[in-house]
């Protein structure tokens, strides 16, 4: 049986897992069944080893008086512990590490990532 702590810290001593973050120089809009729910030109990137580019914006550039929290959360060994919230006809349309587990994953404590599944994404080039 593996022990998840281990498992990370091996994956981080031979630099098999990654997290970085940077600020974004896109504009990234967020919808709903067409309802703009977010759009931030201040959203923090964060890159992880085999995923895609996730997009974290500041609570002030989404339409948070939309959003409802969801009963669903998750765990990641690498960034902790999230919780999601809910638009109007999209279920767990956001999540958020409050508190991330990693210093790498810091720079994204707070932020709103969109689910990219349950709700419509656009980064402007």
């Amino acid at each position: 049986m593996r022990v998840p702590g281990v498992v990370k810290r091996a994956a981080h001593a031979v630099g098999a897992h990654r997290i970085a973050t940077r600020p974004s120089d896109r504009r990234i809009e967020v919808r709903c069944g067409g309802v703009l729910i977010a759009a931030s030109e201040r959203a923090v990137e964060l890159r992880e080893t085999a995923a895609p580019v996730r997009y974290y914006l500041p609570r002030e550039d989404v339409r948070t008086d939309l959003l409802t929290p969801s009963a669903t959360t998750s765990h990641c060994p690498f960034k902790g512990d999230a919780s999601y919230l809910s638009a109007p006809g999209c279920a767990d349309a956001f999540w958020v590490y409050e508190a991330p587990a990693e210093a790498d994953a810091l720079p994204i404590a707070g932020l709103l990532a969109p689910h990219p599944r349950r709700v419509e994404v656009v980064v402007a080039p």
